[in-house]
């Protein structure tokens, strides 16, 4: 049975420099139980579609229909289209504690969104919200309604979002990047938890997402957009597995998932401004396969035997698939002189100390005896779920946080209790990347200030020389010299992580600290930043400490892999090696719930709920 259906939708944004064409031509049906995927870059169109389908694009110019359950949304008053959302048609958010109100326990927000569609007491609403709670796998759920969401983990503040989506029992579940920010068990379970809620409640799922890996092993159909159009169309592991147009192939080449090492091959160039009306294929400046027709007409809709459908001039699939997907030569690796130890950290503790509300006592241990060594030259992964440690161990490791005991050497000297003048100059052997490279950025500065900081703060360079200098950082990043004087805001996400590398490269460190430095970016963009970081190491010889809860991430850019649980090192070793023969049973956990069977069967659906139930 077919719960919605959008026909030819065409969706003009106003705004003060014309028209932004979000959406155009776009037909898709989703039917009962289905899980529909919406994969593509930012600025495709995915989030426009389900906020069109929400009725969120106040003053929008919109065309064609949007049919569910046999009626056009389009045509609706804003009273009925309130009366469906949240009821009939719910959404999930990217950032569950962006949308929880922190001021309200999330009973009280959830026992709001039952009262507002349905006639019961807060008594009888409050009985279904600890139901629900407990069904989405939170453990105590009569005493966690009445926590706030800052007293959850993201992965249970999502499972608590999911609750409020499905308790109504909608017909029509939208999933907007519900697990892009977590860690991959905790993705695994509320993967198992949505395809539960699925079979058991019929409900339809569109899921919108960058992650093609993750839409490859779940969805049951997948739609790929580019600039506002519907590029390719068709059974989800049809379209990601042996796809027929040249832009849905470029996005899969670029993921590191596939087994593959050396440089990524990364669509280039990027998308088209929406301003501007697309006469033609839109993916065409971009596109290795575009003919002349290509960039003079609009492309037909083609239909191939496994059922895709292209938006396409090219009347076979898009390349010969197994080929193009092969795996790209790896450039000659620099030198590495494996004794030559850059970090090293011996038996580091760190403990939190404080007392409760009643005055007793209490000790946290963050960080239970973690070794490590980082030959120059190479990188180390360090993975694990959120709260192991992982970001901890890097700020010590970096001076940002004292140890409460153990020893640090950077380049054979101790960083331990030593002052503040030593630790000026031992700060231009050590860097960091974060992972919003926005949030990273003043956002008041220009970028050519932002990156000539380290410069300023070292009292290195001054004037034209520090001006040549960042320049030239620009150039080796990838960026034009010429927007030295943008802003941040003026950037796309990848020229932004760029930036942040550009400054971080400003004082020649011997060490790297990436902390989830591409979990936000799309897949396209995400290959080019570790193209760039792997060129930086050859080149010019730098160590890194990769912090990732990407494992595909991690092991295309790692030579080693650490695993960390709790605060302790349950394994370490070489890259191959322990993805081929993983010794610990947490470290076979991690890698079995980031294979796909695992996500497309639900395997251990009662034991993920078990195991990610903890705040």
């Amino acid at each position: 049975m077919t719960v919605l259906s959008v026909r030819n939708l065409s969706i003009d944004i106003p705004t003060g420099d014309g028209f932004v064409h979000a959406a155009r031509d776009v037909s898709f049906d989703v039917g009962a139980e289905e899980l529909f995927g919406i994969a593509g870059e930012s600025g495709s169109g995915k989030s426009v579609l389900s906020q069109a389908i929400m009725g969120l694009l106040p003053g929008a110019l919109i065309s064609g229909e949007i049919l569910f359950e046999g009626r056009n949304l389009l045509d609706l008053p804003a009273r009925a289209m309130q009366q469906l959302r949240g009821n009939r048609i719910a959404m999930i958010s990217q950032d569950p504690l962006s949308s929880l109100h922190p001021f309200y326990t999330i009973g009280a927000q959830i026992v709001e969104a039952i009262r507002t569609h349905r006639k019961v007491s807060e008594a009888e609403a409050l009985k279904e919200v600890i139901d629900i709670l407990g069904r989405v796998g939170i453990h105590d759920a009569e005493k966690r309604v009445h926590d706030y969401p800052h007293q959850f983990s993201g992965g249970m503040r999502q499972r608590v979002m999911i609750a409020m989506a499905i308790v109504l029992r909608p017909a029509l579940l939208i999933a907007d990047e519900p697990t892009t920010a977590l860690d991959v068990t905790v993705q695994a379970q509320i993967i198992s938890l949505l395809n539960q809620m699925r079979r058991e409640f019929g409900t339809a799922i569109i899921m919108v997402t960058h992650d093609l890996d993750l839409l490859s092993s779940i969805a049951d159909h997948t739609m790929v957009m580019y600039a506002g159009n519907r590029m390719e169309f068709g059974p989800g592991e049809a379209v990601l597995t042996a796809p027929a147009h040249p832009y849905t192939l470029g996005l899969l080449r670029s993921s590191p998932s596939q087994e593959k090492r050396g440089a990524l091959p990364s669509i280039p160039g990027q998308p088209p401004s929406l301003l501007l009306e697309q006469k033609a294929c839109a993916f065409a400046p971009r596109c290795p396969a575009a003919m002349d027709i290509c960039r003079q007409e609009r492309p037909p809709l083609r239909t191939f035997a496994d059922g895709t459908q292209s938006l396409c001039w090219l009347e076979d699939k898009a390349s010969n698939t197994a080929a193009a997907l092969a795996p790209v030569p790896a450039e000659p690796a620099a030198l590495v002189a494996q004794r030559d130890i850059v970090v090293s950290a011996k038996d580091v503790r760190l403990t939190y100390g404080g007392r409760s509300l009643f005055g007793r006592r209490i000790n946290l241990e963050v960080l239970k005896g973690v070794s490590l060594e980082l030959p120059r030259g190479t990188t180390l992964g360090i993975v694990g779920e959120s709260g192991c440690g992982k970001s901890t161990l890097a700020r010590i490791i970096a001076g940002l946080l004292p140890p409460t005991s153990g020893e640090v050497t950077i380049e054979g000297e101790s960083v331990v209790d030593i002052d503040r003048a030593r630790w000026i100059e031992m700060r231009k052997r050590v860097q960091m990347v974060f992972q919003d490279p926005f949030g990273s950025l003043n956002p008041r500065r220009r970028v050519g200030s932002i990156i000539g900081d380290p410069f300023r703060i070292q009292n290195i360079a001054h004037g034209i020389e520090r001006k040549n200098k960042v320049r030239e950082l620009m150039e080796i990043v990838g960026l034009n010299p010429e927007h030295y004087n943008r802003f941040p805001a003026e950037f796309s996400g990848g020229q932004r992580q760029r930036i942040g590398i550009a400054r971080a490269l400003a004082l020649k460190p011997s060490i790297i600290i990436f902390d989830e430095p591409v979990s936000a970016l799309d897949v396209s963009i995400q290959a080019q930043i570790l193209n760039l970081i792997g060129k930086l190491q050859r080149e010019m010889g730098l160590s890194y400490l990769f912090i990732s809860h990407d494992l595909a991430v991690v092991r295309h850019v790692s030579s080693e892999i650490m695993v960390m649980k709790s605060g302790q090192v349950v394994e370490r070793g070489e890259t191959e090696t322990l993805y081929h023969n993983p010794q610990h049973p947490y470290t076979r956990e991690l890698l079995a719930a980031a294979d796909p069977h695992y996500r497309k069967t639900g395997g251990g659906l009662a034991d993920a709920l078990g195991q990610g139930a903890t705040p």
